[in-house]
């Protein structure tokens, strides 16, 4: 069976007083017996065990905010942070004891729960706590059992200060010695030597390790043993360090904290590491260095912080551990407890201590969240504070609703009871008399509740004469035509309320003696229209309600008629209680029906219009008629409406910034006067209409204004009358805003003969979004005013020939550009024009190139052009050497102002001299172009040597037959040994055809070579003189036969693979290097299969160093990895392991007392 030990024990704090209780078993080695009385802010402390669970009670009576509950374990870890699977905490709060309620629960408890635990209340200016430790000894079975075997409760009373942290001196003890004295037992911890278990265990043989630990209350003596042979490595004196790392630090998550190391050499560089990695200086990392000191700062820190850091001064090093304590999710506001109605709204709302935690709501067990909830519930969260919303409660939300964080948990009941039905107005009770109608009304707080009405204990049926209306609040039963059987009792009973109105309904039977009056029909109609008569204007779509007054005995008749057409399909009756008077309606429809309608009360008949529309307008006239007489109103209905939109908008003409609009009225004014209009633009592709005015605008004429030039827009127009604004026109077509060019610029007369004028001219300098769609040439005689058009068709050209005019006649021309816009100011000539041939001086003028000689290879293409001047046109002819030209190949053009002469492959008969020659009637011009076609010459002749000498030898040669149609500039000599083969260049650009080649090695043979050099280039085949011997003087040496080494061997790897471990997703690399003749083939294998053209491996051969490259291995790529080398001679092998680890590292926390 597993034994699971707890033990509570004393915990020393920075706080100046502390009580110690009575234990519950045995008082702890070396300390006194402890009282047993619990004061302070705990009610319940965590004192029996059951399942893994701890409970801790806090009375908050006397509190002025509410506490807060930590857990921790040895001194600084918060568990609160770790809570899980394997600890789980829990928060409650009662409302009527006002006593909060801590629960811890370890599952499935293992070794590494062993040790000492506290838990920590605090509210503003109060804290408690209590410590106690857990060990655990044995395991048997499934089950833990947890033994209490002390505990020792700290209680502390004390408003915090200025000083408070400070240690107090015993005599200060007094000053809060009402209640509590604790100076006794202050003075007895005084005298109490502090006992360092370190010291003890670091001097102790190992055979007593055991006794101490039980002595001194050690539960972790594991964790000891390790920390212990960890201090004593560290302990040896150290060269570099005068002061090490501790061996572990904590910091909160988002505070800094500083590593701080003394080193005996001030000038020593230092390095730091985390996790094996360097640490380089940033904005989170900051390194000082001051005299000794060496500072690694860390700021802000985060849960990646958590890690083992190093400082490194040469070969020496330090370790320690930084823990980082997330503070765990806590809450700040409980929940409320909620008691509503069905159909309220609900909202459970709490308040968490930081932003954008994760909290879980759960109802009975169930959890909501976005997927379960469904349309019924809403989550909602809003900086710290997360809310539940219920839209419309339920009895079937009955129950208890929790929250649940990291850190603590809240819960509240919620409670749901049936919609009290309140009665607003009752029905009462009802004497009628015969043929009289009775209307029993109620009225209650809820619109959507349904009833039946009883008569004496049956329901009521409606039927003609009995009517049942539900009208909002409002519950109705009306009896027409009243007989003296419907006396009774009748109730209401409202559905689903244990609720009825009752009332009674008393028949009234009285007998009258009827005399007859007569009295002719009388209609009193007041429309209150000017003139006398009788003329009712309405806005269609509103009602119309015309009240007629009418008097008469017997009850007369009344008809309504529109025109010649009587409004009447029956005849309904009834009498009117106050004047006892009889009438008879005729109506289209029932009373209180229909859109047209005729309703009728007490002496009144109204004529009802609902929602009048345009074909109600007309007519109309209300006669009555009794047996005494009869009587008639005319009166006139006017039906107005808004009138309709305007028609035809469209755009008639545009500027560089404005448009002229115009439109037609409105085909129906709606019966009232347009007084105006309204109108929109936009541009097209924009959803956005902007107004262009706000006061109505009276014509149908509108310049639109301000627009940007070249973008297209739309236009639309509102018709308003006094009755409102009409539905927009139709959209206009779009137009784009558009000013016409300026005019053309520097317009010139190019040329004159005796029926045309060639004119040339510039575009125009402001051309706008519109462009140029072309030009216009007018012309007219000097003097006149009548312009003639000479081109039909707009030009897009910048010069243009007149044809067609009269010799001698003095001219005037002008040009205007066009766009869409419209034409552009016109460019006119300054001065006429005389239409007449002018002749021209003859002149060629030869490109500068063409004057010298042009020279062009074999095979380009020859394109030359040479310009002319004179008139009237010249003659053009070509000459080749005199002669005129007549070769195929050699192509001419000649147009007005130049000629061109062509040939698409040049060869070396096209070489010659050419001769361009213009006429003009009697005169000419000639120009001489010499055209020269070259190529690569052909290679000397006859080379062959001369004279050998010392290292020397004399060649000589002569000039190739072949010069390439141009000079030969020199020669390139170049000599080869026969051993090597290899030529090497001796002469470049020798002008001579001989040389002198020195420099060589006497007893070698050699061979030379010539090549002959134009402007083109070397020849392409030289002239060889072959084995050459340069003879030692006075030795004669019979050199024996050759014989090259064999250097053959067989593949040897001379530096073998070497095991790597290497991190997953970082790209490696494992190398070797062989050598071997013949080149031996290279085979790479894993786990003894051949890689192949696998994309992940890249394999390279540098100079027999061979690499394997491996790009981001994963954890499938460890394993045995050879490199084999092939040959004729044999082969080798050789392998390596490599091992792949993951990413993610586990750290040990140290073990605490």
């Amino acid at each position: 069976m597993c034994c699971a030990q707890i033990t509570f024990s004393c915990f020393n704090s920075y706080f100046s007083y502390s009580l110690h209780s009575t234990p519950i078993t045995d008082h702890l080695p070396g300390e006194g017996p402890q009282l047993s009385e619990l004061t302070g802010l705990f009610v319940l402390r965590p004192e029996s065990v059951t399942d893994i669970t701890f409970v801790a009670k806090v009375d908050s009576s006397n509190l002025i905010k509410r506490p807060v509950m930590k857990w921790l374990k040895g001194k600084w870890l918060d568990l609160g942070s770790k809570a899980g699977k394997h600890l789980q905490f829990k928060e409650s709060y009662d409302r009527n004891t006002k006593i909060y309620t801590y629960e811890m629960s370890i599952i499935k408890v293992v070794d590494g729960d062993a040790g000492g635990y506290r838990c920590e209340v605090t509210s503003k200016d109060k804290c408690d706590s209590c410590t106690f430790e857990v060990s655990v000894q044995g395991r048997s079975g499934d089950r833990h059992l947890i033994t209490l075997l002390s505990s020792s409760i700290r209680r502390i009373h004390h408003y915090y200060r200025a000083t408070s942290v400070a240690a107090t001196d015993v005599g200060d003890a007094d000053e809060d010695a009402g209640e509590l004295d604790f100076s006794a037992l202050l003075k007895k911890r005084k005298e109490e030597p502090e006992v360092d278990v370190w010291e003890i265990l670091k001097n102790a043989k190992p055979c007593d390790y055991e006794k101490i630990a039980f002595q001194y209350g050690i539960t972790d003596l594991r964790g000891m043993l390790k920390r212990l042979k960890k201090m004593k490595a560290e302990s040896k004196k150290s060269d570099a360090f005068l002061k090490k790392l501790d061996p572990a630090y904590s910091v909160d998550k988002g505070q800094k904290i500083h590593l701080t190391v003394e080193v005996a050499d001030p000038d020593v560089p230092v390095k730091w590491f985390k996790n094996g990695q360097e640490i380089k200086p940033s904005a989170k990392y900051v390194f000082e260095s001051v005299g000794n000191k060496r500072t690694l700062t860390i700021n802000k820190c985060n849960l990646s912080d958590d890690a083992a850091y190093e400082c490194v001064v040469g070969e020496e090093k330090c370790f320690t551990e930084v823990f980082v304590k997330e503070p765990p999710i806590t809450i700040t506001k409980l929940l409320d407890d909620v008691h509503t109605v069905v159909g309220e709204r609900v909202e459970f709302e709490v308040e968490v201590s930081e932003e954008g935690a994760n909290v879980i709501w759960m109802k009975d067990g169930v959890e909501l969240n976005r997927d379960t909830a469904g349309s019924k519930y809403r989550l909602k969260k809003d900086g710290k504070r997360h809310i539940l919303i219920i839209n419309e409660a339920t009895k079937e939300d009955i129950g208890t609703y929790y929250v649940y964080t990291n850190g603590g948990e809240s819960k509240a009941e919620l409670e749901v009871e049936d919609k009290e039905l309140e009665v607003l107005q009752n029905i009462a009770d009802l004497t009628v008399k015969a043929s009289e109608q009775a209307v029993f009304k109620c009225e209650v707080s809820d619109e959507k509740v349904t009833g039946k009405w009883f008569k004496d204990g049956v329901e009521v049926e409606a039927s003609d004469r009995i009517k049942i209306s539900h009208i909002g609040r409002i519950h109705k039963l009306t009896i027409n035509d009243v007989k003296a059987s419907d006396a009774g009792d009748y109730t209401f009973v409202p559905d689903g309320y244990a609720l009825s109105l009752s009332a009674k309904l008393n028949f009234l039977e009285i007998k009258i003696e009827y005399v007859p009056r007569q009295d002719p029909p009388k209609i009193f109609l007041d429309t209150g229209s000017s003139g006398g008569k009788n003329n009712i204007t309405v806005v269609a779509g509103n009602k119309l309600r015309l009240d007629v007054q009418i008097t008469g005995e017997p009850a007369p008749t009344v008809c309504w008629m529109k025109g010649d057409q009587v409004r009447k399909n029956w005849l309904s009756s009834f009498t009117s209680h106050h004047t006892r008077v009889r009438y008879f309606i005729c109506s289209v429809l029932s009373e209180a029906e229909g859109r047209v309608r005729v309703e009728s009360e007490k002496n009144v008949c109204s004529f009802v219009i609902e929602g009048a529309e345009k074909a109600d307008e007309g007519q109309y006239s209300i006669t009555v008629t009794n047996p005494v007489g009869e009587d008639k109103a005319d009166l006139f209905v006017r039906v107005v409406d808004v009138p309709n939109p305007p028609e035809n908008v469209k755009c008639t003409s545009v500027g560089e910034d404005s448009a002229i609009i115009t439109w037609d009225p409105p085909a129906f004014d709606g019966g009232v006067a347009v007084k105006g209009y309204l109108m929109e633009r936009k541009k097209i592709g924009s959803p956005r209409w902007t107004k262009l005015n706000f006061d109505v605008y009276e014509s149908t004429t509108y310049e639109a204004k301000k627009m940007i030039e070249g973008v297209l827009y739309e236009m639309r127009v509102f018709a308003v009358n006094g009755i409102g604004i009409s539905q927009p026109s139709a959209s206009s077509k779009p137009f784009m805003p558009i000013a016409p060019t300026s005019e053309p610029t520097r317009l010139t007369v190019h040329d004159v003969t005796d029926s045309t004028c060639a004119l040339k001219w510039l575009p125009p300098e402001k051309i706008g979004a519109g462009g140029i769609d072309g030009y216009i040439i007018e012309y007219c005689k000097e003097g006149s005013d009548q312009w003639v058009r000479a081109n039909e068709e707009p030009v897009g050209n910048i010069h243009y020939r007149v044809k067609g005019l009269p010799v001698g006649e003095k001219m005037l021309f002008r040009v205007i550009a066009v766009n869409i816009a419209g034409h552009s100011p016109p460019a006119i000539l300054s001065q006429a024009v005389t239409i007449r041939e002018i002749m021209g001086q003859k002149q060629i003028r030869l490109p500068r190139r063409l004057r010298t000689k042009f020279i062009t290879q074999v095979g380009e293409k020859v394109n030359l052009v040479i310009p002319f001047q004179g008139k009237p046109r010249p003659v053009v002819t070509w000459y080749k050497d005199g002669v005129p030209m007549e070769d195929r190949t050699v192509g001419t053009r000649t147009s007005e102002v130049d000629t061109i002469l062509f040939i698409r492959s040049a060869e070396r008969v096209h070489s010659g001299k050419y001769t361009l020659s213009v006429q003009i009637e009697n005169m000419s011009d000639s120009a001489d172009i010499h055209i020269q076609v070259v190529e690569k010459p052909g290679p000397p002749i006859a080379v062959h040597v001369t004279d050998i000498w010392g290292f020397n030898a004399a060649l000589e040669w002569k000039p190739p037959k072949d010069d390439g149609n141009c000079e030969i500039i020199g020669y390139t000599i170049q000599k080869a040994d026969k051993k090597t083969k290899e030529w090497f260049t001796v002469y470049e650009h020798n002008r001579r055809p001989s040389c002198t080649v020195s420099d060589l090695v006497m007893g070698n043979e050699y061979s030379f070579r010539v090549f002959s050099e134009n402007i083109c280039g070397l020849s392409d085949e030289p002239v060889c003189v072959l084995n050459v011997f340069t003879p030692c003087p006075g030795l004669l040496y019979n050199p024996s036969p050759y014989k090259e080494m064999d250097v053959s061997s067989c593949p040897k790897f001379t530096a073998p693979l070497v095991d790597r471990s290497v991190i997953a997703g970082y790209s490696a690399a494992i190398s070797c290097a062989v050598r071997g003749n013949p080149k031996p083939k290279i085979i790479w294998m894993k786990n003894r299969m051949i890689l192949g053209e696998d994309p992940k491996f890249l394999m390279q051969n540098n100079q027999g160093v061979l690499t394997l490259n491996i790009r981001k291995p994963s954890l499938f790529d460890g394993g045995r990895y050879s490199c084999r080398a092939i040959n004729d001679l044999g082969e080798d092998e050789v392998e390596c392991t490599l091992e792949v680890r993951g990413m993610s590292m586990q750290f040990s926390l140290p073990t605490t007392m």
